[in-house]
């Protein structure tokens, strides 16, 4: 029975979730389990809550399951080469190395956006889609994901592009809705912004658009005029763990 189970964990500036999935459906079977990030995000807090978390799960036989975890960073060969809402000192160290040191196993380490990506590919909007899918994730931040035909390109960053003279994700993540108090039409128009420079740039197939936020798509999504098809995610804030222990299960 366990061979169709895994653990994912997401690891967040603010919160670190973590359940049991079934993979074959692609299902929470477990209850959301939540520990606060720690404040300042260093390495050694951050293993040590996320040991906490994945200790909730030993009861359910979680010590014989694989064990994704996803992280807010760039990662390549299993070293964290940037740093999001975490410390600076997640850049440049061996995180996958970290981790398993800390829990005693193996794991499987990606950056959030990626793993979110990868649920949404495996069990929900970009499921059977060919060509180009562009999920992003509308935060603190705009985290995104390629998909070409099934098959992650990882690490692409796009809340990082430049647009009118700022990373896109200043002016166009749900922070800065937040932040200067806009309405749903003038957060609308930023976003129209960004999207039609990614769609100029890649000329993608489909957008997909994940995040908290993806649950008042009603809201937004109708104010834009794109020539690709846009849609809400359907994982939301379990995408990051769905798609984490997805792959490690691979």
């Amino acid at each position: 029975m366990t061979q169709d189970l895994a653990i994912g964990i997401d690891i967040g500036g603010t919160g670190i979730k973590g359940a049991v999935v079934d993979l074959a459906s692609g299902e929470l079977v477990s209850p959301r389990r939540k520990v606060a990030t720690p404040e300042g995000g260093r390495p050694a807090d951050i293993v040590e809550a996320a040991s906490a978390l994945l200790e909730e799960f030993s009861e359910s036989g979680g010590d014989e399951l694989p064990l994704g975890v996803c992280f807010p960073a760039v990662v390549k060969r299993g070293l964290t080469l940037s740093a999001a809402n975490v410390s600076h000192e997640w850049i440049g160290l061996h995180a996958e190395e970290l981790f398993e040191q800390a829990l005693g196993r193996d794991i499987h380490f990606i950056n959030d956006a990626d793993a979110a990506g990868v649920a949404e590919l495996r069990y929900g909007a970009a499921r059977g889609a060919d060509g180009l899918v562009i999920l992003t994730t509308l935060g603190t931040g705009i985290g995104s994901a390629f998909l070409f035909d099934g098959v992650l390109v990882p690490n692409t960053e796009l809340g990082h592009l430049e647009l009118d003279g700022d990373d896109a994700e200043h002016r166009a993540a749900y922070s800065a809705m937040e932040r200067e108090d806009l309405d749903w039409a003038e957060w609308a128009k930023r976003l129209q912004r960004y999207y039609a420079h990614l769609e100029m740039l890649f000329s993608p197939d489909l957008f997909v658009v994940g995040g908290g936020v993806s649950k008042h798509h009603e809201q937004f999504l109708p104010l834009l005029e794109l020539a690709t098809p846009i849609v809400p995610a359907v994982h939301r804030n379990n995408a990051g763990i769905l798609g984490a222990a997805s792959l490690a299960a691979d």
